[in-house]
């Protein structure tokens, strides 16, 4: 309100200051010729000879006058010298009107207001562009948001999925409520949090979550808000934004995606004095300014940690280095209790078997899978969510909306259906293959033609050599499918043949698993100076060991090759039942490819425990481990690396596989 009485006040200032200039320079003007005829130079020559002018007044190239009948007239002349004679002889009273003496204040604006019009346009414009305040040069001025009453009403209450994280936060909020705890055994608090994890997994939830446990003033800023346009700012802003936290000590000061200031130094080309890397030296230098004892604990997220400056992550600065780790199972399971508490819910729906379903989502995936479960029953005319509303929610979320208006021709889809067939047909008949969940010819999404959805019956952290073998005879089982039926291949499994390729790949050079190359890595990461420290992978092997990798890895691709061939050869005529049924219905679920392929009915993980349990996924008293457990000692290139575990797959032509904790991609589900 205050801001908006302030733009008022300006142009009510603008507006009487031209109404000013106009009675100043127009209004005159419109008075000298107001009542007055206006005569042509000839006219009013004729009026002289007739002799009908009695009286006139001359104003350098503006000729007043009056007639004899009492009526006055204006008129405007070239060369006022000699005319005042000539109309003298006929009679006529002349009146000069002496050259105007301007006043110093109109000579002033005069040569003035061009100029103070500049600068008034270039103050508004400053104005508007740092939120006014009155304050033109408030560029130094932090961007930081600052809570006080209005602090966030988040608390630990709200946050699930992330255990380890809360515990680790927990110690973060005692220290504000009750320093003394800590300060009287010589324990020093961190004076920095640093958020580590994938997008959505609740980093920047969990910080308000502090501050509203700790129910302290609460400053919140983006990492790029502290860099403008002009030199020095960023640096400016940061002295100011730990000048105002010592203001409201204790306090929090939370800076999300902190690696758009805090990128490694000298990563680039532009020297060691560019913008960014000042904004980031006097951070470092406030970092080490406060005192441990003050009550300002910083808070930054970054899913970027390998990109920070080595000097931001070390002691005294960020001491801890929090993970905020994709949820297991029973966080999957929490969260989306969190969300469904305010919901009308059917009886039918089952948390347990929502949280098998969705394997490698995040907070955010979740919180949008119940928001497209919600809008699929208001479309629906329901009032309550009900458990088909969420298995649609989970397919547009993994591959799209469907796509009922593209047209398919009987062929094309005779070719998707065998190729979806071939898939579903080699996962069910490979021991220990994750099971197919389902089987779909209906278009989705961007390119989506198809797809069949693998998903796995626990959460898994390491994939074994013959594990991804196997993966990579699923991917190839719809283009043998093909080969086998039509005596002719597509492009629809070029997205199949990529990511086999690149499984075989990290075999035979990440892995060790090739037996002619041995126990070696092969490809050295060097850091890119172009890009600010990004990753790409060295050459450091000779030519003969290249075509060794080649020969490896079209070894394993072949070999993975024949052995589909073989079992959808063997085969056959389930090979044509499932796609019989598959044109038939356009989406099969796993009950039904079970029941086609005369298994047993299917043994869900939710309905059942599992009886045999990999080591270390169970604790001492058989409870599921936390997230967290188990990841501390995994391998830096396991086959759970981020990468694999992506929500939001970036959906191609031609594969199928829908689970999502691959070794490789962000996401295995196949589309044809």
């Amino acid at each position: 309100m205050k801001k908006i009485s302030k733009n008022v006040g300006m142009y009510i200032v603008l507006i009487v200051l031209a109404v000013t200039l106009v009675n100043v320079f127009l209004a005159p003007e419109a008075k000298k010729t107001q009542g007055r005829e206006l005569l042509s130079y000839s006219k009013f020559l004729s009026e002289v000879n007739a002799g009908s002018v009695a009286k006139v007044k001359i104003d350098h190239e503006e000729l007043t006058g009056t007639l004899k009948d009492g009526g006055e007239f204006t008129t405007y002349i070239l060369d006022a010298s000699t005319l005042p004679a000539v109309i003298a002889e006929k009679g006529v009273e002349v009146e000069i009107v002496p050259p105007p003496k301007n006043s110093w204040i109109t000579a002033l604006l005069t040569s003035l207001l061009p100029t103070l019009l500049l600068i008034g346009v270039w103050i508004y414009f400053i104005y508007n562009m740092q939120g006014g305040g009155g304050k033109v040069m408030s560029f130094a001025k932090s961007k930081a948001k600052l809570f006080l009453d209005n602090r966030p009403k988040v608390t630990f209450a709200d946050v699930a999925g992330c255990d380890e994280a809360k515990e680790e936060l927990a110690e973060v909020v005692q220290f504000l409520k009750d320093p003394a705890k800590f300060t009287k055994v010589g324990a020093k608090v961190p004076r920095g949090v640093l958020l580590l994890g994938a997008p959505g997994t609740g980093k920047t939830l969990l910080s308000r979550a502090v501050a509203g446990e700790a129910d302290v003033p609460f400053f919140s800023i983006s990492g790029s808000d502290f860099v403008e346009m002009f030199v020095g700012v960023g640096a400016a802003r940061v002295r100011d934004l730990f000048e105002q936290a010592r203001k409201y000590q204790p306090c929090i000061i939370f800076i999300d995606e902190i690696d758009a200031v805090g990128r490694h130094r000298g990563a680039g080309l532009g020297g060691g004095h560019d913008e960014r890397e000042q904004t980031l030296n006097q951070l470092l230098v406030e970092m080490d300014g406060f005192d441990a004892g003050a009550g300002i604990i910083l808070i930054a997220a970054t899913n970027r940690p390998d990109i920070l400056d080595p000097a931001l992550l070390r002691p005294g600065r960020f001491d801890r280095q929090v993970v905020v780790d994709r949820p297991d199972v029973n966080g999957r399971r929490d969260i989306l209790k969190v969300h469904l508490r305010e919901m009308k819910v059917e009886d039918d729906v089952d948390l347990d078997v929502l949280a098998r379903r969705t394997p490698g989502f995040v907070g955010a995936d979740l919180a949008n899978l119940v928001n497209e479960a919600a809008l699929l029953t208001a479309r629906r005319d329901k009032e309550k969510l009900g458990m088909p509303e969420f298995e649609e929610a989970i397919d547009r979320v993994l591959a799209g909306p469907e796509r009922k208006s593209r047209i398919i021709s009987k062929k094309e889809r005779e070719i998707i259906a065998y190729h979806e067939s071939g898939h579903a047909l080699v996962a069910s008949k490979i021991k220990g293959a994750d099971p197919v969940h389902k089987i779909s010819i209906i278009p989705r999404g961007h390119m989506a033609l198809g797809y069949t959805l693998q998903l796995p019956e626990e959460d898994r952290f390491l994939i074994s050599r013959q594990e991804l073998s196997d993966k990579i005879t699923v991917l190839l089982g719809g283009r043998v499918a093909e080969m086998i039926r039509f005596g002719d291949v597509t492009t629809g499994a070029s997205n199949d043949l990529e990511r086999a390729t690149q499984i075989a790949r990290q075999m035979v050079t990440q892995y060790g698993m090739s037996d002619k190359l041995g126990l070696v890595t092969l490809g050295r990461k060097q850091h890119e100076v172009f890009l600010g420290h990004d990753i790409v992978d060295d050459r450091n092997y000779s030519e003969e060991v290249a075509h060794t990798i080649d020969l490896e890895i079209r070894a394993i691709v072949d070999g993975a090759m024949n052995k589909a061939k073989g079992i959808l050869t063997e085969n056959r005529e389930r090979l044509e039942e499932i796609t019989k049924l598959l044109l038939e219905k356009e989406m099969l679920e796993g009950d039904e490819l079970d029941e086609l392929l005369g298994y047993p009915k299917r043994e869900h993980a939710e309905e059942k425990p599992q009886e045999e349990e990999k080591p270390g996924n169970k604790d001492e008293n058989g409870e599921d481990k936390k997230d967290g457990e188990e990841k501390d000692e995994e391998p830096e290139d396991s086959v759970v690396g981020e990468e694999t575990m992506s929500l939001s797959p970036n959906l191609e032509d031609g594969a199928d596989n829908g689970k999502l904790n691959a070794p490789l991609d962000d996401g295995d589900e196949e589309k044809k």
